[in-house]
């Protein structure tokens, strides 16, 4: 395989120090910008691509990665879920911001 894209998001949960929801966000803002016409002009099946999406939190055992890749429109898709991200303490309230990052990468079999 061969990538093609990478793109990068961040996105986080400010009051529920709920992991998978910054995760979320954190893909969908990689994506939010994203269009891939090659496939149109090309005639290449999206079920050809794969997409492989890790996101980084500081506590990866919280994500649930099956229901991240069930949210990603195209491709066959993986989620990993790896220590990174950032919880922030506020110091008044004692309540963590969670912010997690992600990176959505694509890729092809190699093209002739």
């Amino acid at each position: 395989m061969q990538r093609f894209i990478i793109e990068m998001g961040m996105g986080n949960d400010q009051y529920g120090q709920d992991y998978t929801k910054a995760a979320a966000r954190a893909i969908e803002d990689a994506i939010r910008h994203s269009a891939i016409p090659m496939f149109e002009a090309i005639g290449l099946a999206l079920s050809e691509m794969e997409v492989r999406v890790t996101v980084g939190v500081q506590n990866p055992q919280a994500v649930d990665c099956a229901a991240l890749a069930s949210k990603l429109p195209r491709g066959k898709v993986t989620v990993t879920a790896t220590h990174g991200g950032l919880n922030v303490v506020n110091p008044d309230s004692g309540n963590t911001l969670v912010i997690a990052t992600a990176a959505v990468e694509a890729f092809l079999p190699k093209q002739g």
